[in-house]
């Protein structure tokens, strides 16, 4: 089972991140959690995000680039789900404790800028692969695997056949991950 974490916080003006969703959204295996929809005040309920992660082999985590990192809602998700003593530590009798653990983590962005904009010599300075260094690290911390991200670059400029071209790709990508054995033992 795939659980995709979704945050967008204006789903409504979202083109390509309501485009990648609705390809995905009918895949049997996959469950999403809107956390905008879920917790417009903000009160994350730790324990049921937890139940939706503990089944998974697979967290997709969808959303629009923010200055240069997640929206606040998902940095939040993060911190109340990812708790010490479940994600990451050790329980209250001394046990490490890593919940997550050999699953895997895929990280799917759409950015404003074009491709080029994310080198040394771009507009951002950095490359992709630096921006997602925090949220990389916050996967291998919890035991999870990195794969590499899918990402929708200049996004709301997209065409709507380059639209349809990246929703289908992401599709075809969570089908692939779908049908990936679940354990090191399976594969």
């Amino acid at each position: 089972m795939i659980t995709l974490i979704y945050a967008h916080p204006y789903p409504l003006h979202s083109r390509a991140n309501r485009a990648l969703l609705e390809a995905v959204r009918d895949l049997p295996g996959l469950q999403v959690r809107d956390l905008y929809a879920l917790y417009p005040d903000f009160h994350i309920d730790a324990r049921a995000e937890q139940a939706a992660l503990a089944d998974s082999h697979t967290v997709v985590l969808q959303h629009p680039l923010h200055w240069y990192h997640a929206p606040a809602l998902l940095s939040l998700w993060f911190e109340k789900t990812l708790a010490y003593g479940w994600a990451y530590g050790h329980d209250p009798a001394g046990r490490a404790t890593r919940a997550l653990e050999g699953k895997r983590l895929l990280w799917a962005v759409s950015t404003g800028g074009a491709e080029r904009a994310y080198q040394p010599e771009g507009y951002n300075h950095h490359t992709m692969a630096q921006i997602a260094t925090p949220i990389q690290q916050t996967g291998a911390y919890c035991g999870l695997q990195w794969l590499e991200p899918h990402i929708v670059h200049a996004a709301h400029r997209l065409s709507a056949p380059e639209l349809a071209a990246a929703a289908q790709g992401y599709r075809a990508r969570l089908q692939a991950e779908l049908a990936t054995p679940s354990s090191p033992q399976e594969r």
